[in-house]
Parts: structure tokens; C-alpha cells; sequence
């Protein structure tokens, strides 16, 4: 790593969080800083650094609420959408991430809504409880030589195509206009170059694909109507990149015979939402990283690039490489430090 541009701080700096960190992590954290936890606004002011759930909208001006002090911004987890990147990267803040840290929980939390839906788990549950044995006996298909179309081709993308294709036996496609034609062969998944041509063939259709400017809404009406009658639809991305009012339209015409939703737009989803009244339709609170081993994975790599960089040291994970040489260095040096690896999501 490139260590020359940037001298370590031996003040202790105040990290603030709005996250209950593991204790793991925060011991870790506190070893080196001092942690202001809670999420307190008041406490954002002088801040070195922020570690920051999705719920927090750190926009320009929240950033000039920190002040000038403040010299990255972490997430854990992959999603960057809540921060603005322009703003950061125009004030010289460092925006920083985990890709690898959500990965196997939220792929597995995909498959998991795939299978549900496919054998009616949730609905035969309920009718089971409140109907008896009889009304329960729903008629599911099997996973096995069906179609899951894939929407985006990265981390968990592929863990998803992977452990579909073979495990369970299942034909996949996938469109990603970004992924290269070697990450299709490897995973023997049909490479789709057009949206529209993926669609007509995805008995499941999952997503995957990160919410920008391009993404948001891309799954509307004309797209839903794409997809073969009785597909289900899989979210575990961002709830924006879903016409929510179109998805509603496809489930109560029956086009669509289910979805699986970890997130929604907005979070948290109301509780008189239309989705709540669909039986077909699997909802969870953007909960498929939530578990002890992705929880741990994220928290601790969040933590450890924040005292990467209070020693000196640049994170490896930098969504906005170009906001270097950052804050610190320009405080510190005024130089601008050799160009650094980094690890896009």
C-alpha cells in the first residue's frame, strides 16, 4: 500500500456511527478513537470519519455539518446510494465500502426467496395456521430446469448463478453490460446483451444491479409485461430500481405469480402498503446481509479501513478514487499520491 503521502494521527480523533457495532469492532475502534456512538447529530461536528447505516442521507450539507475535520465516510455493506459521491468527492471525502462482506448471506438470501416462492412456503405456512390442513396443500413447481434470469453480474450475481446453476440444476442467462464475457463463460450462464432479450425467458427474473441514475426504475411496466405470465420476480437490491406501482399492477392482474422483496422504495416500507395485501408476495426488512457472519464481515471491515486510515495507510476499498488525495493528505502534504488500486462495487 501507499503510505508516503499521509502521516498517521496521534490525537484520538471522534468516529461517529450511527450503527450498534459489534463489540468486536468497536473494541477495535476505541483501541484507536474516540467512538461517538448513537447517532447523535450533535455529535457529527468534528468529526475524523463517519460509519453510516443506509438510513442516514449523507448529502452536502450533512457533510458540512460534520465540518472540515471530516475525512471519509464508510459503509458497510456494498450500497453507496445514500451518499452522494459528487459532494464527497468535490470536498476531498473518501467514501469507502465492503463489497466482499455482503456477498454469501444476500445470495443466499436470493435462493432462499427463489425456493419459498417456487414451493409456496410462506403462503402454505399461513393457510396452514389459520385454515387447517386441506386449505394448505398448495401446488408449487420445481426449480430444476427453469430459467432464473439474472440482472446484474457482480459479487452476488455470480454466488447466485453459481449456486443455481449448479446446485440446483436450474438454466441461467444474465444481462450486465459491464461484466466481462469470460464471467459468463466461467459460471456457464448464458450471456444476454439486451435487457428486453432476457426477460421473455426468465421463469425467475432476480436483481442484483446497484441503483444509479440508469437503474432506477428499470424494471417498469413495459419491462414486467417482458417477462413470461406466472414468473416470479426476486429484489435484493435497491427497492428504486422496481416501478413499484407497475410491480403492483403485474401481481394483482396475475402476469406475475409472486415476488420475493427484501427492499423497497421507501424503507421502511408503511405498514398500509398494497404489497402487504399480496398472499404471493415474501416480504423481509432488507434484512438478507443480516446475519452473525455477514454482520461480522461488514462492521469489522468497515472498522478496519477507518484505522487503516487514521494510521497513515489508504483504505482498500475507495468508491471515489477520484476524491484523492483526499482530505488528509491535502491537509498534511498538498501533494498528490501515486495512483491506488481500487475495488469498485
Amino acid at each position: 500500500m501507499h503510505n508516503s503521502d499521509l502521516s498517521p494521527i496521534h490525537q484520538r480523533p471522534r468516529i461517529w456511527t450511527d450503527i450498534r457495532l459489534l463489540p468486536a469492532a468497536a473494541a477495535l475502534l476505541e483501541a484507536h478513537a474516540e467512538v461517538a456512538a448513537g447517532g447523535d447529530p450533535a455529535t457529527l461536528p468534528g468529526s475524523a470519519a463517519a460509519i453510516i447505516s443506509a438510513m442516514i442521507n449523507a448529502d452536502g450539507a450533512w457533510m458540512d455539518r460534520a465540518g472540515p475535520t471530516l475525512m471519509a465516510i464508510a459503509r458497510p455493506g456494498i450500497g453507496v446510494d445514500n451518499i452522494d459521491l459528487a459532494a464527497a468527492t468535490e470536498r476531498g471525502i473518501l467514501v469507502i465500502n465492503t463489497p466482499d462482506g455482503p456477498t454469501e448471506s444476500t445470495a443466499e438470501h436470493a435462493v432462499a426467496l427463489v425456493l419459498a416462492l417456487a414451493k409456496q412456503v410462506v403462503a402454505a405456512d399461513h393457510r396452514f395456521r389459520t385454515a387447517g390442513w386441506s386449505a394448505a396443500r398448495l401446488r408449487g413447481v420445481e426449480v430444476r430446469g427453469k430459467t432464473l434470469g439474472i440482472v446484474g453480474l457482480g459479487r452476488i450475481g455470480r454466488r447466485v448463478a453459481q449456486i443455481c446453476r449448479q446446485g440446483l440444476g436450474m438454466r441461467v442467462a444474465a444481462y450486465d453490460p459491464l461484466a466481462p464475457a469470460e464471467a459468463f463463460a466461467a459460471l456457464d450462464v448464458v450471456h444476454v446483451e439486451t435487457l428486453d432479450n432476457l426477460l421473455p425467458q426468465s421463469e425467475f427474473l432476480t436483481l442484483h444491479c446497484a441503483l444509479t441514475p440508469s437503474t432506477r426504475g428499470l424494471i417498469g411496466a413495459r419491462e414486467l409485461a417482458l417477462l413470461p405470465k406466472g414468473a416470479f420476480l426476486i429484489n435484493v437490491s435497491r427497492g428504486a430500481v422496481i416501478d413499484q406501482a407497475a410491480l403492483i399492477n403485474a401481481l394483482t392482474t396475475g402476469h406475475l405469480a409472486g415476488a420475493g422483496l427484501d427492499v423497497f422504495d421507501p424503507e421502511p416500507l408503511p405498514n398500509d402498503h398494497p404489497l402487504l395485501q399480496f398472499p404471493h408476495v415474501i416480504l423481509t426488512p432488507h434484512i438478507a446481509s443480516f446475519t452473525d457472519d455477514g454482520v461480522r464481515v461488514m462492521h469489522h471491515g468497515a472498522v478496519a479501513q477507518i484505522v487503516r486510515l487514521l494510521r497513515g495507510e489508504h483504505p482498500p476499498h475507495i468508491v471515489n478514487p477520484e476524491a484523492l488525495p483526499g482530505r488528509r493528505a491535502k491537509m498534511n502534504h498538498g501533494t498528490q499520491p501515486d495512483a491506488l488500486p481500487t475495488d469498485r462495487p
